[in-house]
């Protein structure tokens, strides 16, 4: 069934004509059927139940016949299979990669055609995180070429919320001009750098994380600490680092400071190359007496 399914992706247009489309909406943990009606006098087609995930290629869960048909297509998580004038998707347990378009695509291998007879937008909820705020702390000094920068991030959690156990990640991220995507700088594990208890409120712990760089000329832009838990991600409120290049005023003092050094350098060398002469004379003196 799977190689009439791909000849006829390849050789014919899809017709969605009269496609009934619903969405459902389901919590973690429970179970879901979804339910695409089997016209049994169409003898020589097919059914298939599609799945298609955001930035995945579409993916055949399973097919049948439109005739009475006792095998069925199962997994531990899925199980396509007929029901009276039906085919049905049962997908037990749903987890949040589950969220999806789903499709009943009846395909005629006589007729090479293919159609959509239904299709169902599962969006599967999730505990909520226990992350309460993420805040930045912005920079206060200048940034130069050649210095170090710590950004920092504080990410506050409620200890009492109990809904979601996952393990949480932080994520650093860079936004600079000119730029069509953010680009990932760093992750860190599950655990800040310091972990405390609020004394204000003894239900929040606040953890602290940090990100150090030696900045050059094209680090400026915008930094984003992104805390991720539950399938949901929490952006903080983001760093502005300017850099600041020195102006020529700055560079003409900077040579002057050098050749100022440099000169006190030269004397003290002199210095210390007469006083030694001057001692070793005056022995020589004290030698031929």
């Amino acid at each position: 069934m799977l190689i009439i399914l791909c000849l006829v992706l390849m050789l014919r247009a899809v017709c969605t004509y009269g496609l009934h489309f619903e969405a459902k909406t389901v919590d973690v943990g429970q179970s879901v059927t979804l339910t695409c009606s089997r016209p049994t006098y169409d003898t020589g087609a097919s059914l298939y139940w599609i799945r298609v995930i955001s930035g995945s290629w579409p993916e055949v869960l399973g097919g049948t016949f439109t005739f009475n048909y006792d095998l069925w297509d199962e997994t531990p998580h899925m199980t396509a299979k007929q029901e009276p004038g039906t085919f049905i998707l049962k997908i037990k347990k749903v987890e949040l990669s589950d969220t999806g378009v789903y499709y009943c695509m009846k395909v005629s291998s006589d007729k090479l055609q293919m159609a959509f007879l239904n299709g169902t937008f599962l969006k599967i909820n999730g505990p909520e995180p226990d992350i309460t705020e993420v805040i930045q702390v912005p920079l206060s000094d200048p940034v130069r070429p050649g210095d170090s920068v710590t950004l920092q991030c504080s990410v506050l959690f409620d200890s009492q919320s109990k809904t979601c156990p996952a393990d949480h990640r932080v994520f650093w991220f860079r936004a600079g001009s000119g730029e069509s995507r953010p680009s990932l700088l760093y992750a860190h594990g599950s655990s800040g750098n310091k972990c405390e208890s609020r004394p204000a409120a003894r239900s929040t712990h606040r953890c602290l994380y940090s990100f150090s760089k030696n900045i050059s000329s094209s680090d400026a832009g915008n930094y984003y600490c992104a805390v991720a838990a539950c399938g949901e991600i929490t952006f903080g409120n983001g760093t502005r680092l300017d850099i600041e290049e020195l102006s020529m005023w700055d560079l003409q003092k900077a040579n002057t400071a050098l050749s100022v050094s440099c000169a006190a350098l030269a004397a003290s060398l002199f210095v210390v190359t007469f006083l030694i002469y001057i001692i070793r004379r005056k022995k020589c003196d004290c030698c031929k007496v």
